[in-house]
């Protein structure tokens, strides 16, 4: 990618995350995704010894990758990457061969065969929230073909940020233009050692985490 376009990129700074899930929570109303499909997870372990083990968070999402696995393997060209680095799924291309599941390292694509409630003991129609996000899931990733986080592309394009950075409590995500060097998210990695999740991968992901505490 050319030095002078934007690549966005995410900042996790793992000693502010202390695991309020608002990020999830954030990120699955503007998504719409239905029932046990959650694009930003926090994982929750304990890093330490005891007595001075200590609860540690590590959130996940798409790793919007330099050089994706899941691109490589597409049959049909719906696994885009656009201008600004961003890893996107054509859903009118997608032809649900599930190859970029099995390709990406970090698990972040997802499937969904049907609109599952999340009140299966209701009687009745859905109610109108569920009836609202399930049509909007369907407009944007319908059934039996790849989901996955887009860093919210279409807000960011209009110069908006991500819903799991707006939602954040703590501050503990910072989104920003990696080719500048003077952004703040660029500043932060080389001044706190910023480090990407298994880079053994070899798959140059755009989200970085800062030390834990």
């Amino acid at each position: 990618m050319r030095g002078d376009m934007k690549k966005y990129g995410l900042v996790i700074d793992l000693k502010r995350c202390y695991g309020c899930y608002s990020c999830t929570a954030a990120c699955k109303a503007s998504n719409n995704t239905p029932k046990g499909i959650d694009f930003a997870k926090c994982i929750s372990g304990e890093i330490g010894t005891y007595p001075s083990a200590q609860r540690q968070m590590l959130p996940t999402l798409c790793m919007q990758c330099e050089d994706p696995e899941c691109l490589k393997v597409c049959p049909t060209g719906a696994t885009q990457q656009n201008e600004v680095g961003i890893v996107t799924v054509d859903k009118n291309i997608c032809m649900g061969c599930g190859y970029c599941m099995m390709a990406c390292p970090y698990g972040q694509r997802h499937v969904v065969s049907d609109w599952e409630t999340y009140f299966p003991d209701a009687e009745g129609e859905l109610d109108e929230y569920q009836s609202y996000a399930k049509e909007k899931w369907e407009g944007k990733n319908g059934y039996g073909i790849a989901a996955k986080c887009d860093f919210c592309y279409d807000s960011v394009m209009e110069g908006d940020q991500p819903a799991c950075v707006k939602s954040c409590p703590a501050k503990a995500r910072i989104f920003g233009d990696l080719n500048d060097p003077e952004s703040e998210i660029s500043v932060l990695l080389r001044r706190e050692r910023g480090y990407q999740l298994n880079p053994e991968f070899g798959t140059n992901p755009s989200v970085y985490y800062l030390p834990a505490r």
